[in-house]
């Protein structure tokens, strides 16, 4: 298993994410909309907005799968993160750096992972809206343009201010 490098702009990265104040964040419905609009257009069994701390992989929104965070020296979005391309492994099985990776050979089986990086208005690559599938399988071109301009909203969305809950007055 190979482990994500480190982007050479990792602290200004990291400050970016902790800025926009949404890690451990409760799930909110605009995000959780369009993970599960990803994975029913994209047919696939997992589709998560990923974004990825210091040490984790933390997921603002998952659909298809019920953990929160994983380490990030694991992470299929950590490799992701590293390029501002739709990053794609049509079987992770196949691929040197992810065959013998845990999330692989265990649950949740991993085969197909294309992830698209969440860019913050810094320029930074702060995680990813990302699609997993236990069969491998290649994205048309189309389909990779569509997973890009999703992405584009969940980007939308994270900077937007988190949305704050009515104060009532009695």
């Amino acid at each position: 298993m190979q482990q994500p490098a480190l982007p050479p702009d990792e602290a200004l990265r990291v400050e970016t994410l902790r800025e926009l104040l949404i890690l451990d964040t409760p799930p909110e419905a605009r995000f959780d909309n369009l993970t599960r609009a990803a994975a029913a257009f994209f047919r696939v069994q997992i589709a998560l907005v990923s974004l990825i701390d210091t040490n984790r992989q933390w997921f603002k929104s998952a659909c298809g799968l019920d953990a929160k965070e994983t380490p990030r020296d694991i992470s299929f979005c950590g490799h992701a993160i590293l390029q501002d391309e739709v990053f794609v492994i049509e079987d992770a099985l196949l691929d040197e750096r992810f065959f013998d990776n845990p999330l692989v050979t265990g649950e949740p089986k991993i085969r197909f992972y294309a992830g698209a990086s969440l860019k913050a208005s810094n320029g930074m690559n702060l995680g990813t809206l990302c699609l997993i599938d236990p069969h491998p399988r290649k994205l048309l071109d189309f389909e990779i343009e569509m997973l890009s301009d999703m992405a584009k909203l969940v980007e939308q969305e994270l900077e937007r201010p988190m949305p704050r809950a009515e104060v009532v007055v009695v």
